[in-house]
């Protein structure tokens, strides 16, 4: 029997106790898509995991393609650390795993195609209309379609357009007085993604690349159209946003400006059409000099967006029953009647996990101290903001207050760079100091530096956390934050803006580990320690929860400790390079992933048992981007009532027998097991 290409592709993608980074953020992007098959979802809510899944493979290809093909045709010998794979080997087992994905996504878009439909809404395509249907799907074309086009028929005085990334288009193969040409079309955005047929019972709706097909010869009027086909091309965003000598002249918000225009421009890395067999498949992909294997198949849609607003066609009371059930983030009492938030944390460090936690009580303390006259100055390093950010606006207003605001604002946090280089600009108009980032370490730490002065007595307020100024994605990812008045602290935090500031990176706090100087290092020191105790017949332990694994250095220090017998217990939502259960190598290490209604963002790291445990949050993941390409932080979690909020929403993590995904020996992840009481930790802690 001849083997499964994905299978294949397995096989190669694993090597010892190594799995290879793009191979496990694929099997990641597999269990979100498996969410939209989970009926322990709303409808509502899977239809958006398989459009997060989509959107997810969109930027994969963008980055993680885009950067693998640029290695291939520029360092085509050099091989992963970890699985010694060259990019030409990671980019052919891509494409196997990504085909198979394909079918899967296909096969999920059918079945909660027919849920919809038994739900009241029934997602037409072109062969499904009614003579009666067609007619009016044709004078709807006519009116509101047709207009917002864009149609080319090429020649020698119109040759073969550019194509837009991530943009749809219908070619046609045209013919006129016995004569063969190419007809493209442009999908303009703004045209609405669904048509809703005006009667009947169940709500019917007929997606406008349904009315293309259908009704594309009335655009290509004296033509008689032979063949189509949708398609649409993703390009290469891996932008190098690197600075040289010449670069240190100019505004380097202008030249992330420039880097931003050529994105729409790079080059093709992958081609998805409605049908791989036709011949425009092959013309399309001549034209852009495309490898086949780049191409690929998917007959129903190239992107999913339109499946967020689907509750929009049930009536209200049903859609709020195909949702997730509405919640909004606490606010404890003791915030709610302080009077001042600055006198409250100068007593007791405040604690907020987002999103049980509302993010309203620092936006008020950054408002208390853009008024209040002790308060000289705020810093804040911004990674990625709202739309409509609060954030922005108390800084503003503190410096209309008088205050010295600092902004440390990452122009290269990717995807993120038009909007952070508005923000900047309108910080930088209300009279903040700017700072873009730090040479060419990207400034992925999360911290607050407010600094007080009464009489000749100088004090601080920090915060520290593991996600971004962001009050939207404050709503949706798992965040963990500190707010404190800790001297030591406080002096740590002025320092690093400091440090910033002056691009220094050879700087050794009092408390704080930053990357990329004192931070792993640290980490690694305090899991040395486990061992030691291991070794001396203690009892060594590691706990942590992080977004992704691939650092080789931790990988290979984690298997040493396990090799002692430390117990190691990782939760990680994505990539992890580390495959634990291997007999003699990660016997002791275990490995679970929890995906779920909200996205698990937190970084906890946590040596040691109940007598002598050290525990910090970061904004870094041990990645070694992370740990040696940017600017993080981990910060210790001193009072002792915090630190045993942050362990026990870590025995939570652990206890999840619902979301979470157990990584096993094989490189498989399984549902982890079911305990006598079902237990999803999200939805528990979002009770409690």
């Amino acid at each position: 029997m001849k083997e499964n290409p994905a299978e294949k592709a397995k096989k190669k993608f694993i090597r010892g106790i190594y799995v290879n980074r793009e191979y496990s953020w694929l099997l990641f992007n597999k269990r979100v898509l498996d969410q939209a098959l989970d009926v322990t979802n709303s409808l509502l809510e899977r239809c958006k995991f398989l459009s997060i899944f989509t959107s997810n493979t969109d930027e994969f290809f963008m980055v993680r393609v885009g950067s693998l093909y640029n290695e291939m045709l520029s360092s085509p010998n050099v091989t992963d650390n970890k699985t010694q794979l060259t990019p030409a080997k990671q980019l052919a087992g891509i494409m196997a795993v990504v085909r198979k994905q394909y079918k899967n996504r296909a096969s999920v878009y059918v079945r909660l195609r027919g849920e919809l439909n038994k739900a009241g809404l029934r997602i037409l395509t072109a062969e499904d209309l009614t003579p009666r249907q067609r007619e009016e799907c044709k004078g709807y074309f006519v009116s509101r379609v047709m207009p917002l086009l864009s149609l080319m028929v090429l020649d020698a005085k119109h040759p073969m357009i550019r194509f837009e990334n991530k943009k749809n288009y219908l070619i046609c193969d045209l013919e006129r007085d016995g004569r063969g040409m190419i007809g493209v079309m442009y999908v303009n955005p703004a045209i609405e993604r669904l048509y809703r047929i005006g009667y009947g019972n169940k709500t019917k709706v007929v997606p406008v690349e349904e009315l293309l097909k259908a009704f594309c010869g009335l655009a290509f009027s004296g033509y008689t159209v032979r063949r189509k086909m949708m398609l649409r091309v993703t390009r290469n965003a891996d932008l190098d946003t690197s600075v040289d000598d010449t670069d240190v002249e100019h505004d380097f918000s202008e030249i992330m400006k420039r880097k931003i225009e050529t994105r729409a421009h790079m080059g093709v890395v992958r081609l998805e059409v409605d049908d791989l067999s036709s011949p425009l498949c092959a013309f399309v992909r001549n034209q852009l000099n495309l490898d086949a294997a780049y191409c690929f198949e998917e007959p129903h849609f190239f992107d999913y967006k339109f499946f967020f607003s689907l509750g929009n066609y049930f009536p209200e009371e049903q859609a709020a029953q195909l949702r997730y059930p509405p919640f909004k983030g606490k606010i404890a009492e003791p915030l709610k009647e302080a009077e001042s938030l600055i006198e409250y944390v100068r007593k007791k460090d405040i604690y907020l996990s987002y999103p049980y936690d509302s993010m309203t009580p620092l936006i008020e303390l950054l408002d208390e101290c853009s008024k209040d006259k002790r308060v000289l100055s705020i810093k804040i390093t911004i990674y990625r903001l709202a739309n409509h950010s609060r954030i922005v606006d108390a800084l503003c207003r503190a410096c209309e207050h008088g205050k010295q605001v600092t902004v440390v604002i990452e122009l290269c946090a990717r995807f993120d760079e038009e909007n952070n280089l508005h923000f900047a600009a309108k910080l930088q108009e209300a009279g903040c100091t700017i700072i873009y980032g730090m040479e060419n370490y990207k400034v992925h730490s999360k911290i607050i530096s407010v600094v007080l002065k009464e009489g000749e007595e100088i004090s601080y307020i920090t915060h520290l956390g593991t996600g971004n100024y962001n009050e939207s994605t404050a709503k949706q990812y798992t965040d963990l934050n500190i707010i404190t008045a800790d001297r030591q602290i406080g002096e740590d935090a002025v320092a690093f803006f400091r440090n910033i500031a002056i691009c220094n990176t050879e700087h050794t706090y009092q408390k704080l580990l930053v990357a990329p100087e004192t931070l792993k290092p640290g980490l690694l020191a305090l899991a040395d320690r486990e061992i030691e105790k291991a070794k001396n017949g203690g009892k060594g332990e590691i706990l942590a929860k992080m977004n992704s694994l691939t650092d080789k250095t931790i990988i290979d220090k984690f298997v040493e400790a396990s090799c002692a017998g430390v117990r190691i217990r990782l939760v990680i939502r994505g990539i992890c390079c580390l495959l634990p259960g291997v007999p003699g190598k990660t016997e002791n290490i275990t490995v679970r992933s929890i995906v779920g209604r909200f996205l698990e963002h937190s970084r906890v790291y946590c040596f040691g048992g109940e007598e002598d445990r050290v525990l910090y949050i970061s904004s870094a993941d041990l990645m070694t981007r992370n740990t040696d390409k940017r600017v993080e932080i981990a910060a210790p979690v001193e009072d002792k009532e915090i630190a045993d909020k942050i362990f026990e929403f870590m025995m939570i993590m652990l206890a999840d027998n619902v979301k979470a995904r157990e990584l096993c020996a094989d490189g498989k992840y399984r549902p982890a097991a079911a305990g006598e009481v079902a237990l999803d930790a999200q939805e528990f802690l979002l009770r409690n």
